[in-house]
């Protein structure tokens, strides 16, 4: 069992030698390249863990993943975890399956990126990161938010004053509350629910 896990974090194209299977907060998932922006390309909570090019059979990771929302979870090292998948078919594709939904994820962020306004790729982004804590608080800045929609910082700002005088939801020093759920949901105009679906 780990708990208060802050980070999971590593360098470039790193041997995976452990996953964490995650159980309280989230984990980002961090596409990154010299002298780029850094944007996220995906969550992971409760329903997934990190390290899934090993499913895949690979054991470098090209992406950062860190811990977004300090929690605890469970640690295994790569090598038993493969060990146990060689033993079990339905464990193996109960973690592909995972590898499915996240890619669905993905996709969906891709969409969302190109296709919405910064106010409901906010609105999606809330939600899912709502549903992958316990309550309804989630303690951001503008600057971390700045990296996961991959804009800048102004751009996060006039988004998170859009969503407040909608009555979405309410800020805090470093924290962001959801209000009306259900109202981002609509306000997110469909972005959200497929990749939730995948869950």
């Amino acid at each position: 069992m780990v708990s208060g896990i802050s980070a999971v974090r590593t360098g470039a194209c790193p041997t995976l030698r452990a996953w964490y299977f995650i159980e309280r907060g989230f984990a980002s998932v961090v596409a990154d390249g010299p002298g780029k922006r850094d944007i996220e390309v995906g969550l992971i909570g409760r329903e997934g863990m990190t390290g899934l090019p090993v499913v895949l059979g690979q054991d470098r990771a090209r992406h950062t993943a860190y811990m977004q929302v300090a929690g605890g979870g469970q640690r295994i090292s790569t090598a038993r975890l493969r060990q146990a998948i060689e033993r079990s078919a339905s464990l193996h594709q109960s973690l592909l399956q995972c590898v499915h939904a996240f890619l669905i994820q993905i996709a969906e962020t891709v969409l969302a990126n190109g296709r919405s306004k910064n106010a409901r790729r906010l609105a999606r982004w809330l939600l899912m990161a709502d549903d992958r804590i316990d309550g309804h608080e989630l303690p951001l800045t503008h600057k971390l938010l700045a990296v996961m929609l991959g804009v800048q910082r102004p751009h996060v700002t006039a988004a998170i004053k859009t969503l407040e005088r909608a009555g979405l939801i309410r800020t805090g020093r470093r924290v962001i509350a959801v209000l009306d759920r259900k109202g981002l949901v609509k306000f997110s105009n469909g972005a959200y629910v497929l990749p939730e679906e995948a869950r």
